[in-house]
């Protein structure tokens, strides 16, 4: 999210007094106000500037403050509202929200209750404006088929992703770190029949333990220490469409239950409420980590897992789906010329040789960087391997038709073997006899090595 200087704010109000006090409070915040003394002036002056928040009095000579938000609602802006009310108009601050309003504060109010409703009204106009912005791009370049990749391991990828965008069945995304589960997720929700309603990304990793659940789910006013406001959770900003649940091995075991209940009710139970609140979601999950192995361990569980694999969608690892490194260059270098100035930059051939025989551990994300990195970099009208940051260019030891980079220190040679081991395993998706045959051994002596090496079918 911006900060919050960078957020500008309608406010409208024809009590002078309070439209002073308010004013110096946001622009104190850090909020650019721009302010006017009835509906219509709020109208006119909306209609030049573009708006994160409105907030409006309801009671205003010219145009109400509920006709000012019908206004603004018929033009089709996607801009919260605010509303004032004074005590004793609560149904007409209802009135209001089944109008669209974002919510009523009731006069008199404190400096924090309006901060910290002004607070989540921007974060909400900030979510709609990223999702518009995402929608825009659907429509006008995004397709499955840009999801960059023709190797046989992406192109079956790319199948399952295309059967599965037009349902709504709970998919979880595998793979390592940088493989670009995100993308493939927001494929699924962008080329699907909820393209044109929220896509909201968590990350479980990035929420302490203790907030998660009031991240997802909401709360009470006044259920716990802090709990000023009503709140909505992710699950309810996200209906009608998408949530995303990006590193779904880091949900607290104690909230896998509550989480599990979604996904079989469709229902969710904000903080300090006992009334179910029923929800329309779709459950887009993924993590880098063995799902199987941390139900084998009691860390995750069983039944929450079978919910959240009803399409399982394994993305590979760059390394093994080499034949995509030179479209993937190509892509992120046209893209990053663009995007920093540099049209007319191009790349010798001994780059792009030897970006392609690097093993890139950070997948596609390390690729996109190195690239954006060399061209920011560069000073020259070409690329050439003087832009290569050393670990990639340095020579390399070989050894017959084997490459290798040997590390100054001391190695250990049964952990050579077992890198062998397990890269070669991955170059064949797991299958022991199509591995055994490329390294020129026997199946029961690759099963024998694997087993010396500590290698099981899961570490590969």
């Amino acid at each position: 999210m911006k900060s919050n200087k960078q957020k500008t704010i309608l406010l409208a109000d024809d009590d002078v007094n309070l439209r002073r006090v308010l004013e110096f409070q946001l622009t104190e915040a850090g909020y650019k106000v721009l302010t006017a003394q009835d509906g219509a002036e709020a109208l006119d002056v909306f209609r030049e500037d573009d708006f994160d928040c409105v907030i409006t009095d309801l009671r205003m000579p010219k145009m109400s403050g509920l006709e000012l938000l019908e206004k603004i609602k018929a033009e089709g802006a996607e801009i919260p509202v605010i509303v004032i009310t004074a005590f004793g108009e609560v149904e007409t601050a209802v009135t209001a929200m089944k109008a669209g309003a974002f919510d009523y504060i009731n006069k008199p109010f404190n400096r924090d209750e309006i901060l910290l409703t002004l607070e989540r009204a921007v974060n909400f106009s900030e979510t709609n404006r990223e999702n518009r912005q995402l929608r825009e791009l659907v429509n006008k370049e995004f397709r499955i088929d840009n999801i960059i990749g023709d190797s046989g391991a992406m192109r079956a990828v790319l199948n399952v992703v295309g059967r599965v965008s037009r349902s709504d069945a709970t998919v979880l995304i595998t793979g390592e770190s940088g493989t670009g589960k995100e993308l493939v997720a927001k494929g699924i929700h962008f080329c699907g029949k909820r393209r044109d309603k929220p896509f909201i990304p968590v990350n479980c990793a990035a929420i302490p333990e203790g907030l998660i659940e009031a991240e997802l789910f909401g709360f009470k006013r006044g259920s716990f220490t802090g709990a000023n406001l009503d709140t909505k959770g992710k699950f309810e900003s996200a209906d009608g469409g998408t949530l995303f649940l990006d590193e779904i091995s880091q949900m607290p075991l104690p909230l896998q239950p509550k989480l599990l209940r979604v996904l079989q009710e469709q229902e969710i139970v904000r903080i300090g409420e006992s009334t179910p609140r029923k929800i329309d979601v779709r459950i887009i999950a993924a993590t880098n980590q063995n799902l199987e192995k941390m139900v084998e361990q009691g860390t995750f569980r069983e039944d929450l897992y079978f919910r959240l694999a009803v399409v399982p969608v394994s993305i590979p690892p760059l390394r093994t789906r080499r034949e995509d490194i030179p479209l993937l260059i190509d892509h992120f270098f046209r893209r990053a010329k663009e995007k920093h100035g540099f049209e007319s930059l191009k790349m010798t051939r001994e780059v792009i040789n030897i970006l392609s025989n690097y093993l890139f551990p950070g997948n596609v994300r390390e690729l996109e960087n190195l690239i954006e990195r060399i061209v920011v970099l560069s000073d020259g009208e070409s690329l050439t391997l003087l832009d290569v940051p050393e670990y990639i260019s340095k020579p390399l030891q070989i050894f017959g038709r084997v490459k290798f980079e040997l590390p100054a220190e001391n190695i250990s040679l049964d952990e050579v073997e077992r890198e062998i081991i397990r890269y070669a395993l991955e170059m064949h998706n797991g299958n022991q006899s199509q591995t055994a045959r490329y390294l020129g051994i026997t199946r029961s002596a690759l099963i024998y090595r694997m087993q010396k090496s500590g290698l099981t079918p899961t570490e590969y």
